[in-house]
């Protein structure tokens, strides 16, 4: 039976026969939804969670700023942004209107990048901008965080009348969920405040899982943090595995939020009958899996799913690369994953490193499991020089990983990792 795994925007078939193995897939296939994109997103914001509608929140103000998702999301902009900016205008045809890209920690996206997400109409007739986390004049303290980081937000999104978000809800492998909260913790804060957040203790709290949000020391952050950025009103929704909508929420971002990931919990939640010695996974295909950093999402998969010391096979095209050189360095340049780990659980939180989470969450892998990454063949001296080993198509690292496990090794495939919950 040849499965063909998400890797890129075409795939890589998958030939063995996976006699006995077990195939872990989302549900969220089988959501249903009445009518176009467009219409689920419309009737979302016609009927919106815990507030008023958008055209209502826009009357009597001046400005205001959408946080929108960048290059690395798959978040269906172009059947969201249009509604949101209908409503603005109808509520108030003067309000004036920024676009800030929630960048993160990421790379700023670029004119091609925005393009291809929003289209040409918005990309050219609104003004868009990208947040810096690293510019300390584009960003205001706004206060403190229950983890006593200081909060830091982009100045567009703090002196505007009205903040609001779009985005989508999908499992995250440290946050418990994407979405809501996530668009201005870590989206459009400085780096100060993503640093604090994603300290080494919070990262190794065991709620800090996927799928998990309550008890889960950064979402409580978060939570507050959006708070404190009096973030107004979302719309978020959940896409299928063809990165198209499946449901939409709007309104309140705490309320709109839970109640999307409470239904999607219920079609992404799996469960191997036995935990496989050999774990496939990938991250989704493109835009997810441009680089090794994102990948680590949809290895997390693997690894809740892996027996001990199991071979884990990670397919992502990662053609962008490592997606981090502080990310690269620590695993390049630790004398172990073992020693790496030690380092960073000693590391108080001011004093957490950038891309620290990333690379702490891998070398927590590592210590476990043998990995091998498919990637783009350019790839291949990045990942042995990060500690992995590196195999040109998924059928060449199964043989592989039997050839260390054993034919009769239990395989478990998981088609695409950052779309489920293993429990």
């Amino acid at each position: 039976m040849a499965i063909t795994i998400p890797f890129g925007k075409s795939g890589m078939v998958l030939h063995d026969a996976l006699v006995g193995a077990e195939i872990l897939e989302s549900r969220v296939g089988e959501l249903k939804a009445e009518g176009s994109e467009d219409a689920l997103v419309q009737a979302a914001m016609e009927h919106p969670i815990g507030t008023p509608t958008l055209r209502q929140l826009a009357q009597g103000k001046q400005t205001c700023t959408i946080i929108v998702s960048d290059h690395t999301r798959p978040v269906p902009s172009r059947h969201i942004l249009p509604f949101m900016l209908q409503q603005l205008r109808e509520g108030n045809p003067e309000i004036e209107v920024t676009l800030l890209v929630a960048t993160g920690f990421h790379r700023p996206s670029t004119e091609q990048e925005l393009r291809s997400k929003l289209g040409d109409e918005i990309y050219e007739g609104e003004r868009i901008v990208n947040h810096d986390c690293r510019d300390p004049q584009s960003n205001v303290d706004i206060g403190v965080l229950p983890s006593g980081a200081r909060l830091v937000v982009d100045r567009l999104a703090v002196e505007t009348d009205l903040l609001v978000a779009e985005g989508f809800i999908e499992p995250h492998f440290f946050a418990g969920f994407s979405g809501g909260r996530k668009s201005v913790l870590p989206g459009v804060c400085d780096q100060v405040t993503v640093l604090g957040n994603h300290c080494a203790e919070f990262i190794a709290s065991p709620n800090a899982r996927t799928g998990i949000l309550d008890g889960n020391p950064l979402h409580t952050d978060m939570l507050e943090a959006c708070r404190m950025a009096k973030l107004a009103y979302i719309v978020n929704v959940i896409i299928d595995d063809d990165k198209k909508v499946a449901a939409a929420f709007a309104g309140d971002p705490i309320a709109a939020h839970r109640r999307g990931c409470d239904m999607l919990l219920d079609y992404c939640r799996v469960a191997p009958k036995q935990k496989g010695d050999i774990v496939i996974s990938s991250n989704g295909g493109y835009p997810l899996d441009q680089n090794i950093y994102q990948s680590v999402k949809g290895l997390t998969a693997a690894e809740a799913a892996a027996a001990e010391g199991a071979v884990l096979l990670m397919v992502s095209n990662c053609g962008d690369g490592s997606g981090g050189e502080s990310f690269y360095r620590a695993l390049r340049d630790c004398v172990s994953p073992q020693a790496l780990t030690e380092e960073i659980l000693a590391t108080p939180q001011a004093e957490t490193k950038p891309d620290q989470w990333e690379f702490q969450i891998l070398a927590r892998v590592l210590c476990k499991h043998r990995v091998i990454f498919i990637t783009d063949p350019a790839q291949r001296q990045t990942i042995e020089e990060m500690k992995m080993e590196w195999a040109p198509s998924v059928d060449e690292a199964l043989a592989l990983a039997r050839q260390a496990k054993g034919e009769h090794a239990h395989v478990v495939v998981i088609p695409n990792g950052i779309s489920v919950m293993v429990v």
